[in-house]
């Protein structure tokens, strides 16, 4: 893959998931029965800093969870490799609260309707969230995020590429050129 450009530096994604993190306590009133479930890899160093967010503006501490949506998938023949289930992990019984799933990245959508999968195999939330960093367009599934950090249209030929410190050493947002073979 090749670095086209770089849409947000490490400023600008701190910047993004704390304005992330008011809306959503302004949205929902508060914290309360409130817990942040990132779907796996890069959503959950992204709930935590959501949750680090919360502590610092509420001094309020929100369960952080994770899922693993691999065999949740919709088009596993499409996507490299078999999956493997790693497994998901719930903060709480999540059966009356309010849950806020978070993403690096939406794109077709399929991502999301996985965890949402996932999630109500786990119990029936009383409300279902969804925060991204990035929302790319070209949506596949009718679903669309209620927290966005920045909108970044994008072609079907680039990809955008999340790097966080706790993945990847460095935090970063770039638009890649997607390599043909």
């Amino acid at each position: 893959m090749e670095i086209k450009t770089q849409i947000m530096d490490a400023a600008q994604m701190s910047r993004s998931l704390a304005r992330i993190m008011h809306e959503i306590i302004e949205k929902n009133a508060g914290l309360e029965d409130l817990c942040l479930i990132g779907i796996k890899r890069r959503g959950i160093p992204m709930a935590w800093r959501l949750a680090e967010n919360a502590y610092r503006f509420e001094g309020t501490q929100i369960p952080v969870g994770y899922v693993d949506i691999s065999l949740y998938r919709d088009d596993l023949s499409e996507i490299s490799g078999l999956p493997e289930a790693s497994g998901s992990q719930f903060p709480m019984d999540i059966t009356g609260k309010k849950v806020i799933l978070v993403d690096d990245v939406i794109y077709t959508g399929r991502t999301a309707r996985a965890a949402i999968e996932a999630i109500f195999k786990q119990g029936r939330p009383r409300m279902l969230q969804l925060a991204v960093l990035i929302d790319r367009g070209h949506r596949e599934l009718p679903i669309k995020p209620d927290y966005i950090g920045k909108n970044v249209p994008t072609s079907h030929d680039e990809f955008v590429q999340v790097q966080m410190m706790e993945v990847d050493g460095q935090d970063g947002v770039y638009i890649c050129n997607i390599e043909e073979s």
